[in-house]
């Protein structure tokens, strides 16, 4: 995103508006992030994604009721907030591109982990709550 930026002019915003921009899409990605993170903290479940046959147990509360990756959906704002920042239209292709690797090779994979170990109550999870948004 950054390469692009510096071959491609950026749009020209009125400051405040770029900058407000900026910081809502910078407080949604917090707001998800540390949603997600601290459910799990509270849950005493590990967050790390490369270990998710280590989850204890399924996580529904707090930003979960919103959101299935509520950390994944944080990271994909914060690469959306990078790219408002920039303010090079084509840097928005680096959330996209990021959403589509973390579906296929991150959370197809979790889902799979997660219906085998907790089934019945994991599958019920997913009809209620969206995978995203």
């Amino acid at each position: 995103m950054w390469g692009v930026s510096k071959i491609q002019p950026a749009i020209q915003m009125e400051p405040r508006l770029h900058f407000a921009l900026t910081v809502a899409l910078g407080l949604i990605a917090l707001t998800f992030g540390a949603g997600g993170i601290v459910a799990f903290r509270l849950a005493r479940t590990t967050i790390n994604p490369v270990q998710i046959d280590q989850a204890s147990r399924v996580v529904t509360g707090g930003i979960y009721r919103v959101t299935r990756n509520p950390m994944y959906v944080g990271l994909t704002a914060l690469l959306a907030t990078w790219a408002v920042w920039l303010a090079v239209p084509l840097a928005l292709l680096g959330p996209v591109f990021f959403a589509l690797f973390m579906h296929r090779f991150q959370i197809l994979p979790e889902e799979r982990v997660m219906s085998a170990k907790f089934g019945r109550e994991y599958q019920d999870y997913r009809l209620r709550v969206r995978r995203w948004l």
